[in-house]
């Protein structure tokens, strides 16, 4: 059998492994050891898989990864998120649909600490869920707002999957981090326009909550100042060059442990908690990048890369339309397989491609992370959808029609960032010529 039919047969035993239910990581790494096995030697399979394993995981550069989880996991098991809807709350709760729209707002803040998507969807249908049925909320209205909000941590920094995209195409984590900034702002905003014209056409899904009193107001937003605080620390030292992105995440944990300490938000079970659930999903990530860079490595002796690469390239077609191709596929693959394992799975075959085309590799880790928010809702791999359905006990068919008025804003906002650059690259080349 010749290496590229080898190639497209190894892709199809990954697609049954994944049928089957196996955790994306082995099934990435199975497949790549088969597949280098028959191409080469066993023995080589064998030196190669133990090689690339052990890379991976004694790697420091990917030390950040965990860090910058247990960052997250240490915010949402504080309090941090409660603070913040809480003073989201005082400020728009009034306005129809305003518990929602705060729940945005808090949502967007929240991420300044928290790059895991599915941890800030368990933490807010705990936080406003509740409190939105409590004011009488359509359930649809509120669970789809709790689902999609959560997407939010994939481009505002410390996003994960910034960050993992950086290592693997060895970009600058701090540009990368700048350029989701912007996008990510435009995204929040979209969400909100979403909800008031939703809630402004029909009122009842989104009833009107008490007027604070501007004092009320005042005292709730210490809390917002002290997470932006430890963003601007964060991004700031990355930016400046003040410390290393390991050192980064080191540095934001600690503020966001002491902060939580300093609340009184913090005891040791939940300290425990965090500290399992970081490592629960740093394994995770990295058991993904190991299998990916075993799987890798077999496609690159197929050419596989190469032929794509080749055939987009000789595409008589405009530079956006290939770009839409790659696009279409990352969302066609997301759908079916968990969007940051594909991510990590796509992110090589097509980055020499966007390279020889000539965009800037941190434009499209934008592009790739505002897809991956569409893929982490949409149907039927839709990862925070399911984290909500599970924690509020909803129907999971409730929860996707709340989630798809989103969309329509979503797309919109990826359509800007696809023909206009700059959104992403203007903050960037501000900051870090």
């Amino acid at each position: 059998m010749s290496l590229p039919l080898l190639g497209l047969a190894m892709v199809g035993l990954l697609f049954l492994l994944f049928l089957l239910g196996m955790e994306i990581g082995f099934a990435m790494a199975i497949t790549g050891f088969v597949g280098f096995a028959l191409a080469v030697s066993w023995e080589a399979a064998l030196n190669l898989a133990a090689k690339d394993v052990y890379s991976v995981f004694t790697s420091y550069g990917f030390t950040v990864i965990p860090l910058f989880v247990l960052m997250g996991q240490v915010g949402a098991s504080g309090g941090v998120a409660r603070s913040l809807y809480h003073a989201a709350w005082r400020f728009l709760g009034h306005v129809p649909g305003g518990l929602a729209i705060g729940t945005v707002a808090a949502a967007t803040v929240f991420k300044a600490i928290c790059g895991s998507s599915p941890a800030t969807a368990a933490t807010f249908s705990t936080i406003a869920i509740p409190e939105m049925d409590r004011y009488g909320y359509d359930p649809r209205l509120s669970c789809g707002t709790v689902a999609t909000v959560g997407t939010l941590g994939i481009l505002i920094p410390p996003s994960v999957a910034l960050i993992i995209y950086g290592v693997l195409t060895e970009t600058s984590i701090g540009r990368l981090f700048l350029a989701g900034i912007v996008p990510g702002l435009m995204i929040a905003l979209a969400f909100a326009l979403t909800l008031w014209a939703w809630t402004r056409a029909n009122p009842a899904l989104g009833p009107r909550g008490e007027r604070s009193t501007w004092r009320e107001r005042l005292a709730s937003l210490p809390p917002v100042l002290l997470v932006l605080a430890v963003f601007l620390v964060v991004v700031g030292g990355l930016m400046t060059g003040l410390f290393s992105p390991t050192e980064a995440g080191s540095i934001g944990t600690c503020a966001v442990l002491a902060l939580t300490l300093f609340k009184r938000d913090m005891d040791w079970p939940r300290y425990v908690k965090s500290l399992g659930e970081s490592l629960r999903i740093a394994c995770m990530v990295l058991t993904m990048i190991a299998g990916a860079t075993i799987l890798g490595h077999f496609f690159l002796i197929t050419r596989m890369p190469f032929f794509v690469a080749q055939w987009l390239g000789g595409l008589e077609a405009p530079n956006i339309v290939i770009m839409l191709i790659i696009v279409a596929v990352y969302l066609l693959g997301g759908s079916f397989i968990e969007d940051l394992a594909f991510l990590i799975l796509a992110t090589p075959i097509f980055i020499p491609v966007v390279l020889k085309l000539g965009y800037d590799p941190i434009w499209f880790g934008v592009v790739i992370s505002v897809v991956t928010m569409i893929g982490i809702i949409l149907p039927p791999v839709a990862i925070n959808a399911f984290v909500v359905a599970g924690v509020t006990g909803r129907p999971l068919t409730v929860v996707y029609q709340g989630i798809y008025p989103f969309l329509i804003g979503l797309l919109v906002c990826l359509g800007l960032v696809l023909v206009f650059p700059q959104i992403s690259l203007w903050l960037p080349k501000l900051l870090m010529p």
